[in-house]
């Protein structure tokens, strides 16, 4: 790829040391069904660089966020805890063990729920806005937003190229849960785009079964701090019967690229008003490309077991038709593989799969596309930006080398009652933002 070209450059979240299987995302199937279990954090941090590199390797410009600093003492005090660090790890371990757990969340690393980013060619002011996502709905994740700020700022600094916007108000009504509800679509990465919005629910409405958790309110106010054209920017509801059946965000039932948007029958709410205004908004812009998997096909309860959608759908370098970087679990489900092979046979725009295993991760529930922050920069913005983010194979060498001397191989969450687990977890975020010359910033 040419070093002028404006790129869609992936920003994979590094998974932190204290990953583990907590079980605190109400509506993340796996989350639930794999809580309690023992994690291996050096395994999923291993795997996340193993999918950098396959991007490195390939020609694509590939990012990192740090882990959070874990665990959050802060909170911890805010909850009412005091004295020495191993006197609060004690009292929470005996008394709030939930509280504890959402301290030590390493959640952060699904940097798809990191921020709301819109691409400088898309804004009226000519920068590129990212806006963190205060993730209000579940307590482990709502209290990333303030850190998340800090980590987006010290990367993405300069107030010539970027603007980096606090969170939405911590209310109900505008819960707002970053990239995994929202796609852009645009002829090539340069070019002006066409940004769709998916909420689950209005401001103020109760809705019966899993969380909807992104609502249109906290869209539209995105919308407007990003200075983006109404003309360009469209609002869809998601399906409630995907969110009921464990799509808790919509990247677990769509991803989307280019001009193609790849989605499950039931994942709008009404699947023509969407693509008819889609269509509108992308007028002498380029030609929409839906790619809809009907039910019948793969079922809506195989779509979300496999994460089939939420995968990386990526413009390989020297390939003429897209690829789909899809988890292991998508091979291994017989109606998402079918379907995968008669794609690729066609004529379609997505031309290949590719599977990576992050089987930490998904026992998580988070695929390929939960990992990733999708920011596209022109060659001036990735000058502008924090170069120790971008990564080369020397890089990511040198942080799974921290990775294997640091972070155990596995983590039950007993060990969180460990006050040396604490000292743990902070040599090794030093030792990786070390690696990334962040450490003066984020230390």
């Amino acid at each position: 790829m040419s070093s002028t070209e404006t790129l869609e450059v992936n920003f994979d979240g590094l998974i932190g040391p204290s990953h583990n299987y907590g079980g605190m995302s109400d509506g993340n199937l796996a989350s639930q069904k794999n809580a309690g279990d023992v994690s291996n954090p050096r395994e999923a941090a291993l795997q996340g660089l193993e999918k950098m590199r396959l991007l490195v390797r390939a020609g694509f410009v590939q990012g990192v966020l740090p882990p959070l600093e874990r665990p959050n003492l802060g909170f911890l005090v805010d909850a009412g805890f005091s004295g020495s660090t191993a006197e609060m790890i004690e009292a929470a371990s005996k008394c709030a063990p939930r509280l504890l757990k959402a301290a030590y969340s390493a959640s952060s690393m699904w940097t798809a729920n990191a921020a709301t980013v819109s691409p400088s060619s898309d804004t009226s002011d000519g920068r590129l806005h990212l806006t963190a996502a205060n993730l209000s709905s579940m307590l482990h994740r709502s209290i990333e937003h303030p850190e998340t700020v800090s980590a987006l700022a010290s990367i993405f600094g300069s107030e010539e190229h970027f603007s980096v916007h606090a969170a939405l108000p911590m209310h109900a009504d505008f819960a707002d849960e970053g990239a995994a509800n929202h796609v852009r679509l645009c002829g090539h990465h340069g070019g002006e785009g066409v940004e769709l919005f998916v909420y689950g629910r209005e401001a103020g409405e109760s809705v019966v079964g899993f969380p909807a958790r992104q609502t249109r309110l906290a869209s539209e106010s995105i919308s407007r701090g990003h200075n983006l054209k109404p003309d360009r920017t469209v609002f869809a509801r998601q399906a409630a019967k995907a969110i009921n059946a464990g799509a808790f965000h919509n990247d677990v039932v769509c991803v989307g690229t280019l001009d193609t948007l790849f989605f499950h029958e039931f994942a709008f709410e009404d699947t023509d008003v969407t693509l008819a205004a889609l269509r509108e908004a992308s007028k002498g812009l380029f030609e929409l490309k839906p790619v809809m998997v009907p039910e019948a096909e793969v079922p809506l309860e195989d779509a979300i077991r496999a994460y089939l959608f939420n995968s990386q759908l990526l413009q390989w370098p020297g390939e003429d038709r897209l690829v789909l970087l899809a988890p292991l679990e998508t091979q291994e489900t017989d109606s998402t593989r079918a379907f995968c092979e008669r794609m690729v046979a066609g004529n379609g725009p997505i031309g290949r799969v590719q599977f990576v295993d992050v089987r930490q991760s998904m026992r998580n529930g988070g695929g390929p596309a939960c990992l990733r922050l999708r920011v596209v920069m022109t060659a001036e913005e990735r000058a502008a930006c924090h170069q120790g983010v971008l990564l080369d194979e020397a890089k990511i060498d040198a942080l799974q080398d921290v990775v294997r001397a640091t972070y155990r191989d596995r983590l039950s969450a007993s060990d969180l009652a460990d006050p040396r687990f604490v000292d743990e977890c902070l040599t090794a975020r030093e030792g990786l933002l070390n690696v990334l010359d962040l450490t003066d910033q984020l230390g």
